[in-house]
């Protein structure tokens, strides 16, 4: 071999790998920059999926606090409903039929019937109690009071519960029968 014929070799190798090089450059980087996609599809799908969890979570916040945004005013009217309940049952009958206050008997009645009314609008029901078995999440036991019913059963009422929707607004206060000794 001469002289020349090995310099053209390596002139010719030279140029072989200076034309790969490149190449092969270009697939490394075509590579990192496919992963770098990938990651960036990857960060985009877990943002849309946050932001459409967060946009449900507010939904659902605002609905509650419509629905429930009158939970402690209703707490406060429900003492005036007990109080305006015990005073139509604390006029006897003799009083209903005297034609003095059969006015304020009607009246008082009138207001009664609109009280329910309004809370039957909001959502708040009456909890039934009495003969139903005490159920802790919707009544309060305050005492045991010996009866023919079976144990655990609600015999007394001495306020009563309500509910707003599904919710618990206020237990009813209950004597339940106790079991026999």
């Amino acid at each position: 071999m001469t002289e020349e014929t090995t310099m053209n070799d390596a002139a010719d190798l030279r140029e072989e790998t200076a034309e790969a090089a490149p190449e092969v450059a270009a697939n490394d980087r075509t590579a990192a920059l496919e992963a770098q996609l990938a990651e960036a599809k990857q960060a985009t799908l877990y943002a849309q999926a946050e932001i459409q969890n967060v946009r449900r979570r507010a939904e659902k916040e605002a609905v509650d606090a419509r629905t429930y945004a009158v939970t402690s005013f209703a707490r406060d009217m429900l003492s005036v409903a007990d109080n305006l309940e015990r005073a139509l049952a604390a006029i006897p009958a003799e009083l209903r039929a005297d034609d003095k206050f059969k006015g304020l008997v009607a009246g008082l009645d009138a207001t009664g019937r609109e009280v329910a009314s309004v809370f039957q609008r909001h959502g708040i029901t009456r909890i039934a109690a009495m003969g139903e078995p005490l159920d802790p999440n919707r009544h309060q036991a305050m005492m045991e009071l010996a009866s023919d019913q079976p144990p655990g059963t609600v015999v007394q009422e001495m306020q009563p519960g309500y509910m707003i929707k599904d919710r618990l607004l206020r237990p009813a206060l209950v004597g339940v029968a106790k079991a026999g000794e």
